[in-house]
């Protein structure tokens, strides 16, 4: 029975981390799991106590519920797909001194203020 239990906040967990910045209605979530009410708030109590997301009191179609955010978002491959160094046909002589280094790489430096942008700009939304 434990183990049940622990699958099914693992599944709730990954389900909340899917809705991103916006996170998950607490009602919401439980339909889509088949359960209860009662069920959905224990598991969500749990996680929250457990540091894993935060719940934020909502009014949604006139029903009081919670909107579920993790904390820590999902490890996203798109994040890194574009790296330049990943294909950089200068990786080998790349180093931090050389001539060649990650200090003075313009497409590095592109790459990150692209990242730095978008992050930016996403935190801006969920403001």
């Amino acid at each position: 029975m434990a183990r049940r239990n622990g699958d099914l906040e693992y599944k709730v967990l990954q389900m909340i981390k899917e809705g991103g910045s916006e996170g998950i209605l607490q009602s919401q979530l439980w339909k889509n799991i088949k359960a209860t009410s009662r069920e959905g708030s224990r598991i969500s109590l749990k996680l929250e106590k457990a540091g894993l997301i935060e719940r934020h009191r909502v009014l949604h179609e006139g029903k009081w519920t919670y909107r579920l955010i993790a904390k820590k978002k999902s490890l996203n491959i798109n994040s890194i797909i574009d790296l330049p160094c990943a294909f950089c046909l200068e990786q080998a002589k790349c180093e931090i001194g050389g001539e060649i280094s990650p200090l003075n790489c313009k497409k590095l430096s592109l790459w990150v203020e692209k990242v730095a942008h978008e992050y930016n700009h996403e935190h801006e939304s969920s403001s």
